[in-house]
């Protein structure tokens, strides 16, 4: 890391100094590792009490408080402010490496300038790659297939052809993009595969996690829009459209023709029917089972899904179920008693 002063980094996040604004800075650690030279943040109210207790050189809050043993830069979102110090700290100034000669590139392919690519890439037939672009080993990049500018792409990706990676895009290691799509027509019993003739779009400031699967389109395009951030272990099926900033978490999949607005968030393991639509600002929590179209704004769990008020209510009352069937069965013993004691006999009944 980089060696700065707390005002240069308080600058850099649009920060107010308390304290020494001089002090030098090295690194970044949690409330409670943190020593002398580094700084934290406080995100996490609960948090608080340890503001006169860490080591660290500073702290990044929200406002000031009056019990930090250290200098403190005050900024609207701690949180944020912390990833660009992180960002600021150890980012280094992008430097070309160039062309390794163990890659494989095609003739017909058409370089940018200042790229990085190291040995074992393969890119293939009328690929395009943009400027300053990063390629790791054991990546390939299939024919037709277009890289935008500043894109990093980890070992072993694999970008299919007819693909478009816009600018500024993470791949990580083990991603595909543009596997075929799951498409087969079944006849007399047996199952004969669809060819799937879509491209896959991948569009600015996307990332990508590790071992993530984006099926390319049996016709048209598989989309995921600008600035939407892809966890580890992921599955988008054919025909997906993902929107602008979403947060997509680890094995989550979604099954084909889903159309997923802007801004949604779908958590760990959510499961997408496919050609369902699911509006802006959604936000799915954990496991959800998600089987019907969901309207934009909406907070929803569980499987199939419900508002999550009334999911949290339903499982407040699903631990009780045993007592409550008892109950259930105690109190149809008992009306059974009442009707047979209440019951006249034949004989009154006929008279």
């Amino acid at each position: 890391m980089k060696t700065l002063l707390l005002k240069e980094l308080a600058e850099a996040v649009g920060g107010r100094i308390i304290g020494d604004a001089d002090v030098a800075i090295r690194g970044v650690a949690g409330i409670k590792e943190a020593q002398p030279g580094e700084v934290t943040f406080l995100a996490n109210a609960k948090y608080a009490a340890l503001l006169n207790e860490t080591k660290a050189s500073a702290v990044i809050l929200g406002k000031p408080d009056p019990r930090a043993s250290c200098a403190q830069v005050i900024v609207d979102d701690p949180y944020y402010a912390y990833a660009r110090i992180v960002s600021v700290l150890t980012e280094k100034p992008y430097r070309a490496t160039g062309i390794s000669p163990l890659a494989d590139i095609a003739r017909d392919a058409r370089l940018g300038r200042d790229l990085s690519i190291h040995p074992f890439v393969t890119i293939g037939d009328r690929a395009v790659i943009g400027d300053r672009v990063t390629l790791y080993p054991g990546v390939y990049i299939g024919e037709e297939t277009e890289i935008g500018d500043d894109t990093v792409i980890h070992a072993n990706v694999s970008v299919r052809e007819k693909a478009v990676i816009g600018r500024r895009v993470i791949l990580h290691s083990g991603a595909v993009i543009g596997s075929d799509g799951f498409g087969f027509a079944t006849h007399k019993g047996r199952h004969h595969k669809i060819p799937q003739i879509g491209i896959v779009v991948v569009e600015d400031d996307v990332e990508i996690g590790a071992n993530v699967a984006v099926d390319r389109a049996a016709l048209g395009k598989t989309v995921i829009k600008r600035g939407t951030k892809i966890d580890n272990l992921v599955q988008i099926a054919h025909n997906v459209t993902v929107g602008e900033d979403c947060l997509i978490v680890s094995q989550v999949g979604i099954s084909g023709s889903a159309a997923i607005g802007n801004h949604v968030t779908l958590a760990g393991q959510t499961g997408v029917a496919g050609h369902l639509t699911i509006g802006d600002n959604v936000i799915a929590g954990g496991r959800a089972g998600v089987t019907k179209d969901i309207a934009p704004n909406q907070v929803v769990s569980g499987y199939p899904t419900l508002p999550h008020r009334q999911w949290l209510e339903a499982q407040a009352v699903f631990a009780h179920l045993p007592e409550l069937r008892k109950r259930i069965k105690e109190l149809e013993t008992k009306l059974e008693r009442l009707e047979k004691q209440t019951d006249p006999g034949p004989q009154q009944r006929s008279g």
